[in-house]
């Protein structure tokens, strides 16, 4: 380009600049006009087609997805402000089909909140979501406390959905929850409840089964509403199966969980708010479990607005509301159904033939579980039941029973003292199976160790073992274990001998012995080696207790002194279970001067201490036992105590143990029992009172004389307690601490303690051991 070209370019930009201006200056209204046209049209386009989406899916979601951490709720600030100006009419519902449940992408306009929030008691509605689980292995447990974070984690700002609560199955009272459900409050602001289940499907009796036969029994009592749940909002269940041994639904994938799923449509008047979720735990378990909890996330938006699962949803009242699902879910009634379900196999198949003839039902008068074919084992080889127990220290013995030492076994061979019942009865604890013939119970006590891993039944509804085969298995597994300490350090040579010879059987440990519908005969084969019987039972079998023949000792748990109290402690499975209490006592009663009775007191503070008192000494008065054991709950530590509400804090001081058997004597004593405070045992956080009875020539007889028992069951004539019992030892009496001086007692580090006579309010002075 040369200079003159160079000069030329100044030129002609100026000269196209002021040719653009000189147009622009012409033309420009019309063009202003045509943009602001075209933009209003754009905007009007969108807000007539503009969806609410998941921030996490695609432009064309197949399924929900679960939330990232760095991505917000359905209801952040991502939520349009001006939601409320879209008409109801103009609502959208994807309904595009995934993999996963289906997902509601629409929203009610906001402006309907208002109307909504004032139907419940004047207040704003407020939707508290409550998740309940069961779990046996702990996966269960993980995954819905999982979903408790996920959904307190995605909580709207204005306080319309609560934070989730987490519910254990096994440790709650199903009466509180599943029979006309959590009610409205309007005083707190117009709570309404929203259910969220996560379920294990088990082949084996648990806490599911029982859950299974409450709701059962709720749909079909004639006294009880037909859909006495429908005061929830909703409700949504996930279930968890294995695939790899049954594929499909038809085979038994999940069957618990749709079994809950179908209940509890009947039960709230088909509120299912959210589509059933299943998981296959060695496939897509968390896949599906996000994409449940997504869609749970928006239903819990949706009630918060509208406070209704939405029109023409089951439930929800509208006119598309039909009985087509009540045909479609349920073609047989209720009780068909249930026994059907009881021959489906979930995680394992486990039936074998009847050993033995067919257990007889004490305990329910239903008739279809016992025209099953075959019968299940209680507690099979491949069961995480099993795993669990075994993993605890039990050793199972054929398909229902089990045997275990305690740590006073361990004591005692190390010359470190024996149990309470040393004290008490002259047992020394290495010489003491501990053993049942049922792992099964039919109570939850939120004191019990092992609650969530043993079965749990109302009724008998597996084969039956052969007593000689369980005496055999427990005195083998007993045996082993005792070998198993031979290395330990401390213990001594002449009582490790002593332990090889089973002297006395505790038939307590986990379960309950009277279930096993053998038990006569175990316990003659107990007596016909020499081993006494202590036999505990919990007082819900009546028809089991009556027929049970003579025992050494018969224990019955007596954990709370009133109906209410019961209920909340043992947490027994029994509907009738007050009525089936006091039938128990009166058994107690006829019983007393054929055989030794005990009602054993396990005290938990804050459950069964206070002011309970005046109740028990009524009790005792209606079962008139020949002792009365007072002790001390003991704290496992594990977090199943802790979900069932027990702590530390729920274990009495051995004073406070002391005060509450001094005021128990006392209020037998103005009605007249003729009672007194026997023996004691520190150590074990326990005391005895005893009947007049057993205050013989001056002095109390407590102990047993064994081998005169032996003599006059052998004989086979009419006995009575008075007629095998010793007197209590000087060192075991009310007042001396009860603590063997044969044995050393050790500080926590096993160092020897020295003897010192100490005393304290409202009892006498006693031997405690001080660290030397």
């Amino acid at each position: 380009m040369d200079m003159e070209e160079r000069h030329l370019w100044p030129v002609l930009v100026a000269d196209w600049i002021d040719r653009i201006l000189s147009l622009w200056h012409t033309h420009r209204t019309p063009v202003i006009a045509g943009v602001l046209t075209a933009l209003l049209l754009l905007r009007a386009y969108l807000r007539r087609t503009t969806k609410f989406k998941d921030p996490n899916s695609s432009s064309n979601p197949s399924s929900p997805l679960p939330l990232k951490d760095d991505e917000k709720p359905p209801w952040s600030s991502q939520v349009p402000e001006k939601l409320e100006t879209v008409s109801s009419r103009e609502r959208r519902v994807s309904l595009q089909h995934s993999a996963g449940p289906k997902l509601v992408t629409g929203r009610r306009p906001l402006k309907e909140r208002k109307n909504e929030n004032t139907k419940q008691g004047g207040g704003q509605l407020r939707v508290q979501p409550l998740v309940f689980y069961c779990s046996l292995s702990g996966k269960t447990a993980q995954l819905a406390q999982n979903v408790v974070s996920k959904l307190n984690a995605s909580l709207p700002p204005d306080g319309s959905v609560l934070p989730s609560e987490l519910h254990d199955i096994s440790y709650i009272d199903l009466d509180d929850f599943f029979i006309s459900g959590p009610k409205v409050r309007p005083s707190a602001g117009g709570v309404r409840y929203f259910y969220c289940l996560l379920i294990p499907s088990y082949n084996i009796d648990t806490i599911m089964t029982n859950f299974l036969s409450h709701l059962d029994e709720t749909h079909n009592d004639f006294r009880i509403d037909t859909a006495p749940l429908s005061s929830l909002l909703g409700y949504s269940v996930f279930g968890t199966g294995d695939k790899e041994g049954w594929p499909s639904e038809v085979e038994g994938f999940c069957s618990q969980a749709i079994e809950v799923d179908r209940w509890m449509a009947k039960l709230t008047g088909r509120k299912r708010a959210y589509p059933l979720g299943l998981g296959d735990v060695k496939g897509n378990l968390q896949k599906s479990l996000d994409e449940w909890t997504v869609g749970i996330q928006y239903t819990l938006y949706d009630l918060s607005i509208t406070g209704t699962l939405g029109e023409g949803v089951p439930g929800s009242g509208a006119d598309l509301e039909s009985a087509d699902e009540e045909e479609a879910d349920f073609p047989d009634s209720g009780r068909q159904k249930r026994q059907k379900t009881e021959q489906v196999a979930d995680l394992e198949d486990v039936r074998g033939p009847i050993n033995g003839p067919l257990p007889i039902d004490f305990t329910t008068t239903t008739s279809y579980l016992s025209s099953a074919p075959t019968l299940r084992e209680m507690v099979p080889k491949t069961s995480p039941t099993y795993a669990a127990l075994t993993k605890q220290g039990y050793t199972i013995i054929g398909s229902h029973s089990g045997v275990k030492i305690c740590r006073w076994t361990k004591s005692a061979l190390r010359g470190r003292g024996s149990c309470y019942k040393n004290s008490f009865y002259g047992i020394k604890s290495h010489l003491c199976m501990e053993t049942t013939p049922s792992l099964s119970c039919s109570n939850k006590c939120v004191f019990c160790w092992r609650h969530g891993t043993n079965p749990v039944s109302t009724t008998w509804r597996w084969q039956v073992d052969d007593p000689q085969m369980i005496f055999d298995g427990a005195k083998k597994g007993h045996y082993q274990k005792i070998k198993m300490l031979k290395g330990v350090p401390g213990v001594r040579a002449e009582r490790f001998e002593e332990a090889m010879r089973i002297k006395h059987c505790a038939l307590s440990l986990v379960g309950e012995p009277i279930f096993y519908p053998r038990i006569n005969e175990f316990v003659g084969l107990l007596h016909d080696e020499g081993i006494s019987s202590f036999l505990v039972c919990n007082a819900q079998h009546p028809d089991q207790l009556a027929s049970l023949q003579r025992v050494t000792q018969l224990y019955v748990s007596i954990d709370a002194s009133n109906r209410d109290s019961l209920r909340r402690i043992d947490r027994p499975l029994h509907r009738d279970f007050w009525e089936r209490f006091q039938k128990c006592l009166d058994i107690i009663r006829e019983k007393r001067f054929v055989q030794r009775t005990v009602f054993r007191l396990t005290l938990v503070k804050g459950f069964n201490i206070e002011e309970e008192v005046e109740g028990y000494a009524d009790l005792v008065q209606k079962g008139l036992p020949c002792f009365v054991e007072v002790k001390g709950v003991t704290y496992c530590g594990t977090s199943s105590s802790a979900g069932a509400g027990l702590t530390m804090q729920n274990v009495p001081f051995y004073e406070e143990v002391v005060a509450f058997v001094e005021a128990l004597n006392a209020a037998l004593a103005r009605r007249g029992l003729e009672y007194g405070i026997a023996a004691e045992h520190a150590h074990s956080c326990c005391a005895l009172l005893a009947s007049d009875r057993f205050f013989i020539d001056g002095r109390w007889n407590t102990i047993i004389d064994y081998s005169r028992f032996f003599e006059l069951l052998e004989r086979g004539e009419d006995f009575s307690p008075e007629d095998y019992c010793l007197p209590t030892p000087e060192w075991a009496l009310w007042g001396k601490g009860g603590f063997d001086p044969a044995d050393q007692r050790v500080d926590r580090k096993g160092r020897p303690k020295v003897a010192e006579v100490v005393g304290y309010p409202g009892h006498a002075a006693q031997t405690i051991a001080q660290p030397a």
